[in-house]
């Protein structure tokens, strides 16, 4: 069994979380998600890891200690980004509110398993008016089983720690009482556009540095009937060097996998008709195409924040690609993952619309290694590469749809 520490993904998606823990030289020992199509890509992604199947609501820590084989081990971390859809401030207290209780199972679980540690991902918008009052509830129930909260809590934007995407979330971090508390990470880069957290910091990737060597999926035919093509990419920026494999990245003490780069993955073509493509041929950088109101990435820019859409109980919609800054037409998931700071051996559920969803809905991962990081320098970890590398799951895990996923996965 692995010596490094363990930790938990809660609402796990496919993993962003996950894997920036994992980068950061933690071993992810269970994952619970609730989506069985989104649970068979976590699985291919991390095919060492326990993934439970089902609602947070419905677990506890002695089944993941269980399912996951770590028995009686210390676990480090317990960290995850809840859904955010539900939040209500209506009542006395909006966590008695059942369209707060994952929050709640949040803090059950960090009690139940006696974690270290603990870090809470979710939107912006709770920082401000009644949802404040929110996190003043949510800090006191940590408070009550014995949990320090690192205060104030902070809004970390993906752009400050080299992800070429315009992304600002809250992070709530915490510790046991009487342990070391972490720090919030300090932007490590500054971004290629906009506010500018430290002049004296090396300027972050744009767009065109995180795709600009990806042949343009319009080009293959086979893509029009499933998400992979054999293919030469281009020159890569040091930027994508790093998440082709190309060049050591220092920080990165991820678990290797073993993958074919000569395939362009993630990468199904989207029909847009000829009067959509002349509209998005003639859009401005940088500004939404009027008609569609899709944005048109700017080259020289970040990204604008990728959005998930709504779950199939709100509508079922996938929140809009932007276009290209190049070529008429919507980014392909694997264009949105590098503008995400997916490696690519990272692989989605082959649809556009789960993989989106995927992207999306997920921390990215270079984000996620930062704020890992800082919980391991207070633990005093220090990380190491690991000498073996492991095969990725069994590629059928990217093609189910909800039933052969839970077939796949022996979920009831």
């Amino acid at each position: 069994m692995s010596s490094r520490p363990v930790c938990v993904d809660l609402f796990a998606g496919a993993g962003g979380l996950s894997l920036g823990f994992e980068q950061a030289g933690f071993d992810v020992a269970c994952a619970v998600e609730l989506d069985p199509v989104h649970c068979a890509v976590h699985k291919y992604n991390f095919p060492e890891t326990a993934i439970i199947c089902g609602s947070v609501s419905d677990v506890d820590g002695a089944q993941i200690r269980e399912r996951s084989g770590i028995g009686f081990r210390k676990v480090s971390v317990v960290f995850g980004g809840s859904p955010c859809q539900g939040f209500s401030m209506i009542g006395k207290r909006s966590l008695d509110d059942p369209r707060n209780s994952l929050v709640m199972d949040f803090v059950r679980i960090v009690v139940d398993l006696q974690a270290d540690y603990f870090v809470l991902e979710n939107v912006k918008g709770l920082t401000v008016g009644k949802h404040k009052e929110f996190l003043n509830e949510l800090v006191s129930e940590f408070t009550k089983n014995d949990y320090e909260v690192v205060l104030p809590w902070k809004v970390l934007n993906a752009a400050w720690f080299g992800v070429p995407q315009k992304r600002e979330r809250l992070f709530i971090i915490g510790a046991r009482k009487g342990l070391k508390l972490p720090s919030y990470p300090e932007p490590l880069t500054s971004p290629a556009k906009g506010k500018v957290p430290d002049a004296s910091l090396p300027k972050g990737p744009t767009v065109s540095d995180a795709i600009s060597d990806l042949p343009d999926a319009e080009l293959f035919d086979a893509l029009n009937s499933r998400d992979w093509v054999e293919t030469e990419l281009g020159e890569p920026s040091d930027y994508v060097c790093r998440l082709r494999g190309l060049l050591p990245d220092p920080t990165d003490y991820s678990v290797p996998r073993f993958w074919n780069p000569d395939l362009l993955t993630s990468s199904a073509r989207t029909d847009h008709n000829a009067a959509s493509r002349s509209r998005f041929a003639g859009a401005e950088h940088g500004k939404p195409e009027p008609v569609s109101r899709f944005l048109k990435l700017d080259p020289d820019g970040l990204c604008n924040t990728l959005r998930a859409g709504t779950g199939k109980d709100r509508g079922a919609y996938t929140a809009a690609r932007p276009i290209h800054p190049v070529h008429p037409r919507c980014i392909t998931v694997r264009e949105m993952a590098r503008l995400h700071s997916y490696p690519d051996w990272f692989r989605f559920n082959r649809t556009k619309w789960s993989g989106a969803r995927e992207v999306g809905n997920s921390v990215p991962p270079l984000l996620a290694r930062a704020v890992a990081s800082s919980v391991a320098t207070a633990m005093g970890y220090e990380p190491k590469k690991p000498s073996k590398a492991i095969f990725l799951g069994n590629e059928s895990l990217l093609t189910c749809n909800e039933s052969s996923a839970k077939e796949a996965l022996a979920v009831d």
